[in-house]
């Protein structure tokens, strides 16, 4: 994985300094470009999709903290770097993931930036698949977001719907769309009350108001949606009602 990263530091020394051991100790960096201010690097943050910051405390018009507190929505991590350490609590509080002191050490460096990998690795894995309940978190499960995950009660979820390779969930006023199959959203939801009974839908027997007969019949769900049962998922459905 490459970590899209800038740099923000004023001086040019410090700056070229930290770019070349960037350059050679860290593989996994990909800079996207640098700057000497705060207004530099809010351009460059709003342009890229960055995964990292390293950032000087001390610059002028401005500090680092300033600028954190310009971005609104920050999904990078920030690696301070400063030759003061009477920052170092501020920076923590600002969520800081590292504090490199000056002169620069090369094994902090190299730590710091398998730190945040690490990090970024995780949130990857868990942005790219749907969780499966825990024994901490029953009656839950994440859905991946671009940004991250979101947590979603399985219960309130009244069907899935199948449209290709993506998943349609449905809840009593809403509906997201996921890029997984509606068979891994069986799979996910085995321990609960949901039922496949048709090749596009799965449903929350709980949220099921009425049957109807017929070759395979339909359901009324609780919001009003009527769906079909095929004929060869039929018995399924009737498996919950016995």
């Amino acid at each position: 994985m490459k970590l899209k990263t800038i740099i923000v530091e004023d001086e040019q020394i410090s700056r070229e300094i930290l770019k070349n051991y960037v350059k050679k100790y860290c593989p996994s960096i990909e800079l996207m470009g640098e700057a000497s201010n705060i207004e530099e690097a809010y351009e460059l943050i709003q342009q890229h999709e960055l995964d990292l910051v390293f950032l000087d405390v001390e610059m002028p018009f401005g500090n680092g903290f300033d600028l954190l507190e310009k971005v609104e929505d920050k999904t990078f991590e920030t690696i301070f770097v400063t030759a003061y350490d009477h920052y170092a609590i501020e920076a923590l509080n600002n969520q800081a993931t590292y504090y490199l002191l000056k002169p620069i050490s090369i094994d902090e460096l190299i730590k710091s930036v398998n730190l945040v990998l690490e990090i970024k690795e995780k949130e990857n894995q868990l942005q790219n698949k749907i969780l499966t309940p825990s024994a901490t978190i029953q009656g839950k499960i994440t859905i991946p977001l671009q940004d991250g995950f979101e947590v979603i009660n399985v219960e309130d979820i009244i069907f899935c719907k199948a449209d290709d390779n993506y998943t349609e969930i449905h809840f009593s006023n809403s509906k997201k769309i996921v890029s997984k199959t509606l068979k891994h959203f069986e799979e996910v939801l085995k321990e609960y009350p949901f039922a496949r009974i048709h090749k596009s839908y799965m449903v929350n027997i709980n949220h099921i108001k009425k049957y109807k007969k017929g070759k395979g019949g339909s359901v009324e769900l609780i919001n009003g949606k009527e769906v079909l049962v095929s004929a060869s998922k039929k018995g399924n459905l009737l498996a919950y009602f016995k």
